[in-house]
């Protein structure tokens, strides 16, 4: 196990977390537990994101704790012994001395992590930790010791991606790109969505990556379901397949939405609904200009896509009432348009797919400005489930979902997109769907 970054920049990021605790503080950061599956077989585990962000262990079982009793921060990895026996089964461990590398002032064994905790908690002293990531640490804290939560001290921070953070999230976003034509270019009617994911994830393995979040892929209605996960229906010739799909690299996300006809030819309301989509995508990614408030993309992603829907003759109503803006919160609408685009336009990205800092652009009490070296997702939508009976709907569209997913780094000179090799222009598509087949 090696770290993605130097020992400075871990360094920094602990002294600009741990300065603004109080004196007197404890700071108890576990890594995350490991999660039965079945019996004796385990999920694959994935580090906490906070233990990354802060030394980079990656193992499964350590412990981070900092201590600032006489003015002066320090911190102690706490990791498993080697054991020969366990290594046998799983694989050689780092063990206390091989952590001694780490960015940290001191390790030690993790069984003696709680009588280290329970020497250093006292009246006196504050707590703070991440709730809910360890059961253990749970246990170690007796019901009398009071917590504090961490994570407001370190979400912020962690807004704003370093010159190295953006350089392995371009890596993912390109990797993923990749991923996305590939199968696009081996597409063809009557394939299993199985195996348009078998063909994304298989390029995210063979490139030395991992998927940041369980694919989506959806065939013609099952497009229309936000957050599908079946995977396991054949696309038919006339339909459109959405792929909602990222890797990870040294534990940073890309994110990545296509839509395309699996027959490699839109139709015409396919054409029409897919046009609207990318206008206001595009629409979303020039207004990610640094100081500009975080809901300007949402506003300018519902306006065009309210715009689009009126001109389409979806909706028959007033651009406002298609909007439905709630007075007094900048970026909430709740009009007509939630018909059919219900969900937000975008989120932070980083060492999670739904990155911490903010709220998701739509939500309530998300009134920061962008700054240079945000990363963020761009991904409006429009859905037409043939299925749904709560809503009128032109019949020409009924059973068309498309959504248009980037990843946007946010600069000085404007918006940059890390994705910008995946194929989303509509003639660009066509002329690649179906061309690998015979490869």
């Amino acid at each position: 196990m090696s770290l993605p970054f130097d020992r400075e920049e871990y360094l920094r990021r602990q002294e600009s977390v741990f300065s603004k605790l109080p004196k007197s503080s404890l700071a108890i950061i576990p890594t995350n537990d490991r999660k039965i599956r079945s019996n004796d077989v385990a999920y694959p585990f994935r580090a906490n994101s906070y233990m990354l962000y802060l030394c980079g262990w990656e193992e499964d079982e350590g412990v981070l704790l900092a201590t600032n009793s006489s003015g002066k921060w320090v911190t102690t990895l706490f990791v498993p012994d080697r054991d020969t026996t366990k290594e046998i089964w799983e694989g050689i461990r780092t063990g206390v001395d091989g952590a001694k590398s780490w960015p940290v002032d001191h390790t030690d064994s993790l069984e003696r992590l709680d009588s280290c905790i329970k020497e250093l908690v006292s009246d006196r002293i504050r707590v703070f930790t991440i709730p809910d990531a360890s059961s253990s640490i749970d246990i170690m804290l007796d019901e009398k010791t009071e917590r504090e939560d961490l994570r407001p001290y370190i979400d912020t921070i962690r807004r704003v991606k370093s010159a190295n953070e953006i350089q392995y999230m371009q890596e993912a976003a390109s990797i993923a790109s990749s991923a996305h034509e590939k199968a696009m270019r081996h597409s063809r009617p009557g394939m299993g969505e199985w195996e348009i994911q078998s063909l994304v994830e298989g390029h995210f393995l063979s490139s030395l990556s991992q998927w940041s979040f369980p694919s989506i892929v959806g065939g013609g209605d099952n497009a229309t379901v936000l957050h599908y996960k079946n995977n396991n229906q054949v696309i038919g010739s006339g339909d459109l397949v959405l792929v909602d799909a990222g890797c990870e690299v040294s534990g940073y996300a890309s994110d990545i939405t296509r839509t395309w006809p699996v027959n490699g030819k839109f139709s015409q309301p396919q054409k029409e609904i897919y046009e609207l989509v990318l206008k206001a995508e595009l629409a979303g990614i020039e207004a990610c200009q640094p100081g500009m408030p975080w809901v300007s993309m949402h506003e300018a992603v519902c306006v065009t896509i309210a715009e689009g829907l009126i001109e389409l003759e979806v909706l028959n109503c007033s651009l406002e009432d298609a909007l439905g803006r709630v007075a007094g919160k900048p970026g909430i609408f709740e009009g007509q348009i939630r018909n059919f685009f219900m969900h937000g336009t975008g989120h932070f990205l980083g060492l999670d797919v739904h990155d911490v800092g903010g709220g998701r652009q739509g939500d309530p009490n998300s009134s920061f400005l962008l700054e240079p070296g945000m990363v963020l997702t761009i991904e409006p939508g429009l859905y037409f489930g043939s299925w749904r009976n709560d809503i009128l709907m032109p019949e020409r569209y009924a059973g068309i979902g498309i959504r248009i997913e980037d990843d946007v780094l946010v600069t000085e000179q404007g918006p940059f997109v890390l994705s910008s090799s995946c194929p989303k222009m509509l003639d660009e598509i066509e002329q690649i769907v179906g061309k690998g087949i015979h490869d």
